[in-house]
């Protein structure tokens, strides 16, 4: 059984920055796409970033140009690096790992950010 584990969230100011890290507890194979969702309290979860087997990446319109998703495969680990935060961004972040047939998901990281 796989397990992912979240780390990096915390409570920051408006303007700062937290990297958060989704590390895997072993290789899966024949990822198609790796993400990372959040949910803020009373509403749905939502799309934040992803990043495909292609390295392809995409983002949520309200974290453009501040957020960045990357991997590095030999870790095992995804990140998220976000930038100029706001508390709107406030909410809990999951990873995700999808290979098509199965999907993988993480504890959740606060993330809480104060204006």
């Amino acid at each position: 059984q796989v397990q992912l584990v979240e780390s990096g969230g915390g409570l920051v100011q408006a303007g700062g920055s937290l990297r958060l890290s989704c590390a895997a507890s072993r290789t899966i194979f024949s990822v198609r796409e790796m993400g990372w969702y959040r949910q803020a309290p009373g509403k749905e979860r939502e799309l934040v970033a992803v990043i495909t087997s292609g390295s392809s990446t995409n983002y949520a319109d309200s974290v453009k140009g501040r957020f960045t998703i990357t991997r590095d495969n030999a870790k095992k680990t995804m990140y998220l690096q976000m930038n100029i935060l706001k508390p709107e961004d406030t909410a809990v972040y999951y990873c995700r790992i999808s290979t098509g047939l199965l999907d993988y998901w993480g504890q959740g990281t606060q993330v809480t950010v104060s204006s």
